[in-house]
């Protein structure tokens, strides 16, 4: 607890353990995508703690903090400040043996992968919150990889028991290896508070349960709500059997959002990693439609769905949701939502799409193309099924599907209506 805290004094002593493996690709991660995050004297005090580390970089010597204040030109105040945004972005853990004169131990973590990071749903969105647009599209475009189209090329890659006898090799399960520190908003909300503040009878113990609890915690951080306005919100969506209605709580917490802000937070204006990307130079006609669901946010996307008109607000809410709780990847809900509305008569019906959503999430679909073949199996099963329930007296329904769908899509040829849909989905958003 906060109390049990000592204050930290300069002549409190310091060792550094590196529980990672540092490199010079982590200092410009670093610099770039944390320091906008933790600010100038933080990435100040993750080198200096880096170089602590000396030429074993394993263990410094001991040390005490007025060399931090010495190297940082730093008050000791300021340096507590910047050790603690450390820890809350999961590059610092912080033990301290509490005696005359008080012992710390840091252990060091790596920063995560610029792909990770803009791939992460709290990070992503408080990056591009401090730093705009431009500069966010700036630093996405520095981290671009080059992807290549190999679909000419055999892989002719040896593997590793085609070159070596693996039985001669030994394993060792001490040696260091590249790691991360869990990034936790647990202390955003005091529970026992709200829990107080609610009158006996009205919730059960399940109410506040774990997964209840991270879904507040992510609520309060990507929505900036501190525990009296988290209180309030959730008084506010209590079910009559004491329960949570989580559906409610995110609505009212993106209202509440919405009328300080403005506007959405940035998961449904985010596009796909580039590493999951397909490689560049594809231009067969599945190649550019897979291009176009990388490329397009979910709020373009449902944009172009409306014939240009803004999406509804239900809508957004949905597809943030597919994005937030099941962190389904940008292009992959692009196809989800081209799937549900060629094969739903135009509908995004919330508990259709979040079946399928939940089953996509179980097949662990990353990418366009993945979406694309696992849509069209399951697809074409279902059509298998339901014919077989369809007596001689029946008609089957006759369903759309998107072009991409159950078509030799390598082929150049298309229809005139087809070229005509392909050219739309491909131009530019005003």
């Amino acid at each position: 607890m906060e109390n049990t805290i000592p204050t930290l004094l300069p002549a409190d002593r310091y060792v550094v353990v590196n529980k990672s493996i540092l490199s010079d690709n982590d200092r410009s991660v670093i610099i770039n995508l944390y320091e906008p995050l933790i600010g100038s004297l933080g990435v100040s005090l993750y080198f200096t703690l880096w170089n602590d580390l000396g030429t074993m970089n394993l263990m410094s010597r001991d040390l005490i903090h007025h060399h931090l204040m010495v190297v940082l030109k730093a008050g000791i105040g300021n340096i507590k400040l910047a050790r603690e945004s450390l820890e809350a972005f999961g590059l610092l853990k912080t033990f301290v043996k509490i005696g005359p004169i008080n012992d710390y131990i840091y252990e060091l973590y790596s920063p995560l992968t610029p792909q990770e990071f803009f791939n992460h749903p709290i990070l992503n969105v408080v990056l591009y919150n401090n730093i705009g647009d431009r500069e966010y599209a700036n630093l996405k475009n520095m981290y671009k990889t080059l992807r290549l189209d190999l679909k000419d090329y055999k892989d002719i890659t040896k593997k590793l028991d085609d070159v070596y006898d693996t039985s001669r090799f030994v394993l060792s399960t001490d040696l260091q290896d590249k790691v991360n520190s869990p990034i936790a908003v647990e202390s955003r909300i005091n529970f026992d508070e709200i829990i107080a503040s609610i009158p006996k009878g009205i919730i059960n113990e399940r109410t506040f349960n774990k997964k209840t609890r991270e879904l507040i915690n992510n609520l309060a951080f990507i929505y900036n709500i501190d525990t009296p306005k988290m209180t309030e919100l959730i008084r506010s969506v209590l079910t009559e059997y004491g329960g949570i209605d989580k559906n409610g709580l995110r609505l009212v917490a993106r209202k509440n959002y919405q009328f300080k802000k403005g506007t959405l937070p940035t998961l449904v204006y985010r596009t796909q990693p580039d590493y999951l990307k397909n490689p560049l130079g594809d231009n067969s006609r599945k190649g550019r439609i897979i291009a176009f669901f990388e490329n397009t946010t979910p709020y373009d996307f449902l944009r172009f769905k409306h014939n240009g008109s803004e999406p509804t607000a239900r809508d957004l809410r949905l597809i943030e949701n597919l994005m937030l709780d099941l962190e389904l990847p940008q292009a992959v809900v692009n196809v989800l939502i081209d799937y549900v509305l060629k094969t739903n008569n135009n509908k995004l019906i919330p508990n259709y799409i979040e079946a399928i959503a939940g089953e996509w999430k179980r097949a662990n679909l990353k990418t366009a193309s993945e979406a694309m073949e696992y849509a069209e199996k399951e697809h074409k099963k279902r059509q298998k099924k339901e014919s077989k329930e369809i007596t001689y007296s029946k008609k089957p329904n006759v369903v759309e599907t998107p072009i991409w769908f159950n078509k030799k899509i390598q082929e150049e040829n298309l229809t005139e209506e087809e070229e005509k849909e392909l050219k739309d989905l491909l131009k530019e958003f005003k």
